[in-house]
Formats: C-alpha cells, sequence, structure tokens
C-alpha cells in the first residue's frame, strides 16, 4: 500500500505489465515502454502484432531474444531518461529496436548508441515489424500461439487506454509533439466503438480516453458519421457510455462545446472527470505559449460546469518558470487557483526542449526561482486538495479495486485516474474483495491526496 505522491509526473503511464508465460522454443521479445499513455497503446499495438505472428512477450531482459525500448520525447528530462533505459536495455540484451517519440531524432539516438539495432519513429508499426523481423525472425505455432480477442494488454484487466487520435493541430510554443506526431488524424467512430465494445466484453470495467486533443476528435475527417457512429467528441461519449463501463476523458481542451459533456456526467452516462490541460493562467504568459488566452471565462466556464454537475472533478497540467514569467504573472497564477479550486492538479518547472519555439523567448526564469515557484503552486494544489477531500469524510462513494496485498484493498473514486491521482484504501474487511470490483464506501479518513473507507453493506 503507498499513498499518492504530491510531485508525481503528469505525463507518465502506469507500470506496464507484462503477460506470459511463452512456450518452449518461442521467439520471445521484451518491451521497455516509457512516456504517457498514449505511448503506452503504442506498445500495446506492436505487442498484439507481434504476439499474433508468434512471438511470445518476455517479462526480464534475460529471456528475450531481442528488446524494444518504446521512448518518451516530450522534455529533455524524459530524452535523458530514454537513453539511459537504451543503455541498461544495451547492457542487459544487447539487442535493441528503439520506437516512440524520441525516434523521430534517430541521430540523437544513434550518437548516444550506435549499437541499436534499429531506431523507427512514433506510431510506426510496420517499422517496428520489419525491424524485429529482421532481429529475431519469427517461428509460429498456429496451434499454440492463440491470441486473446482483446489483443495484448499492458494495463490491468479491468481498466483500458482508448486511444481515439493521433497528433495535434495546436502550436504551443513550448511543445514538440505535432513534429514528432503530425497533425491530428482521428480514428472512425465505429472503429473506436468497437474496439471499446471488445474491451467491455472483454472484462474491461473503465474506459480511459485518450488523445492528444481529445476536444478536437474528428475535426479532421468533418465528424463524420459511418455505421451509425458520428466522429465527434459529444456523439462518441454517448455512444461509450451506453456500454457500461466507466468512461473517463483525458487531455480535453476547454473548446465551447466542451460544455455538452458536463450534462452526460450530471447524468451518469460518463464519469464526472475532466482532465483539461490550462497550462496557466495569466494572458500575457498564454500568449507567449501561443495559447488562448481567455482565463477569466474560463472561470466563469468552470462555474457554469459546476452548477450543472456539482460532483464534477477538474484535474490539470501548469508550467511555472515559463520564459519571460514575471513574479506579478505567478501570483495571478496562484490567486486564479484559489478561485478555480482545482480537484486534481499536476505541474511541471519549464525545460528547454530541441526545436520547441519557446528556447529563443528572452528571459528565461532561473533554475532556482522556478524550483521555488513549483514548490509554492505544489503546496497551493495540495492545501485545496487537502480540503477537497476532508470535505468528502462520511460520504457513501463507488470505488474500484486496483490492487490487494495483506495491507488493504487500493482503489480508485470517481474522481482518481490511474497513477496520476489518488487512491482510496480500505484496510479493514477487504479479504472478500477481487481486483477490478465496484463497490461502495463511507469515507472516514482524509489525507492530501488519498482517502481511507469502509465497506458498505
Amino acid at each position: 500500500m503507498s499513498t499518492n505522491p504530491p510531485n508525481l509526473r503528469p505525463d507518465l503511464a502506469p507500470k506496464p505489465q507484462i503477460p506470459g508465460p511463452t512456450r518452449p522454443g518461442q521467439p520471445t521479445i521484451g518491451m521497455v515502454s516509457l512516456g504517457c499513455p498514449k505511448a503506452l497503446v503504442d506498445s500495446e499495438r506492436i505487442l498484439t502484432r507481434l504476439r499474433a505472428e508468434g512471438y511470445g512477450i518476455s517479462p526480464d531482459y534475460a529471456g528475450a531474444n531481442a528488446v524494444i525500448v518504446n521512448t518518451c520525447g516530450f522534455l529533455d528530462s524524459a530524452k535523458a531518461e530514454s537513453l539511459s533505459a537504451i543503455g541498461e536495455a544495451l547492457q542487459e540484451n544487447g539487442r535493441v529496436i528503439v520506437t516512440g517519440c524520441l525516434g523521430a531524432e534517430p541521430d540523437y539516438i544513434t550518437g548516444a548508441h550506435p549499437n541499436v539495432l534499429a531506431v523507427t519513429g512514433p506510431h510506426q508499426y510496420e517499422q517496428v515489424l520489419d525491424a524485429v523481423h529482421d532481429a529475431v525472425p519469427p517461428s509460429p505455432d498456429p496451434f499454440v500461439d492463440l491470441l486473446p480477442a482483446s489483443g495484448v494488454r499492458l494495463t490491468p484487466r479491468h481498466f483500458s487506454y482508448l486511444k481515439i487520435s493521433e497528433g495535434c493541430n495546436h502550436k504551443c510554443k513550448f511543445c514538440i509533439i505535432p513534429d514528432m506526431r503530425g497533425r491530428l488524424q482521428s480514428r472512425p467512430a465505429h472503429a473506436v466503438i468497437r474496439e471499446a465494445e471488445k474491451l467491455v466484453e472483454n472484462g474491461v470495467k473503465e474506459l480511459l480516453v485518450i488523445s492528444q486533443d481529445t476536444s478536437a476528435y474528428g475535426v479532421d475527417i468533418k465528424h463524420a458519421e459511418d455505421r451509425g457512429h458520428r466522429a465527434h467528441i459529444t456523439d462518441l461519449a454517448r455512444d461509450l457510455g451506453s456500454l457500461g463501463a466507466w468512461v473517463r476523458l483525458h487531455y480535453v481542451y476547454p473548446y465551447p462545446h466542451v460544455r455538452h459533456l458536463i450534462p452526460m456526467m450530471a447524468d451518469g452516462l460518463i464519469l464526472p472527470y475532466l482532465d483539461i490541460p490550462f497550462q496557466h493562467a495569466h494572458g500575457d504568459v498564454l500568449k507567449r505559449m501561443a495559447r488562448p488566452a481567455a482565463a477569466a471565462k474560463t472561470l466563469d466556464e468552470i462555474a457554469a460546469w459546476r452548477a450543472i454537475c456539482p460532483e464534477l472533478t477538474l484535474r490539470s497540467t501548469f508550467i511555472v518558470g515559463y520564459p519571460g514569467e514575471t513574479e506579478a504573472e505567478f501570483q495571478t497564477l496562484l490567486d486564479w487557483m484559489d478561485e478555480a479550486q482545482l480537484d486534481r492538479v499536476g505541474c511541471f518547472q519549464y525545460e528547454n526542449v530541441d526545436g520547441a519555439r519557446s528556447n529563443a523567448l528572452p528571459d528565461h526564469v532561473p533554475a532556482d526561482e522556478k524550483q521555488d515557484r513549483w514548490e509554492r503552486f505544489m503546496l497551493k494544489a495540495q492545501a485545496i486538495s487537502e480540503a477537497k477531500l476532508t470535505a468528502k469524510i462520511g460520504k457513501h462513494l463507488d470505488v474500484i479495486v486496483d490492487e490487494i496485498d495483506d495491507e488493504a484493498a487500493t482503489c480508485r473514486t470517481m474522481a482518481d485516474a490511474p497513477e496520476i491521482d489518488g487512491n482510496l484504501f480500505i484496510d479493514e474487511n477487504f479479504d472478500r474483495l477481487s481486483v477490478g470490483d465496484i463497490v461502495t464506501v463511507k469515507v472516514d479518513e482524509a489525507g492530501e491526496y488519498d482517502l481511507w473507507g469502509r465497506l458498505v453493506g
């Protein structure tokens, strides 16, 4: 049992759970998946294709004929983490194929690790498969190598990420994701729904909808309708909500049409949870970021959402120490937080990233000031979180069970996404519970980020 740390990086996915076992003589591939949930879905797709071709999946370096490292290139610190992971895989296994966001910079990778077998970019599935075939020829056994109907998943059986699009049309100065993953490419709505149906049929209790810009889903394909499903986020949310699983929306930009999702949350069709990357609150900072600068209107919009759905949970991420950020601008962000009262908050200290336009902005904030502002921001967010959780003491909440050990059942409420938010712990009479159960608890105790409760009934 572990409580949620306040400095958890908000761009990380849950640790991949590698399935097994393999048959004797089966060629095996290892997978190291770094970065965000979108990258985790890419890893699942790669492994599903390899599993269908007869490859086994190794949970360790020693048992793998080759290792795929799916990299992150979001920040320079993430790039360093990716290079370190590649180096470890080379040392422990020796045969390494690199893919993912950092793969868009092959010279950067081969300059540090010239002995990698191949480098491919993000969502280049065919190139990854070709590299695996060259390194470890397939040897399928059609009588033994059966692929589960749901494919290979790297998350626990009871929840799954559902990626609805690739790429992004925004041009935020601090971000190079559009350069690595391209412009918005929405999946057809019927394909998303079919995947969701298969996941639910195979035991998934919670669908986590992800993309780079969930609100823009379908814009690039003109919200096309096909086989009874329209490619628009409101239609998609309504269709997903009919499947009987929890539906949680991530990376939702606060476009005006987002307000149409709130009644669905109030009616219980989808979870009353919005993950919105506000990034900052001061208009001048937002302009320097090349993001919409309407913080005051955002407060009005938040108030309108909460009037419709009082149980709404709002999560967001922010950047402190952005180039040119003054103390007064940072104070505006703190004051905005007092008004917005966001439930779940993550925060980055600004970092230069190779290729980002923000690198050339004047007046970069010194490292010690960025650290100071990050600490003050997190203290503010922590105080808001603790007050909001304390207000839940005595309430009855539905929770989903994620893990059970000798100490407690680790669960999440509707207000908590895996890995990035808090937990609710049941430390009495939890022996009859199973992972994936959805049960009702009464909240007895609250901390800064987590809750404790006991089963009702």
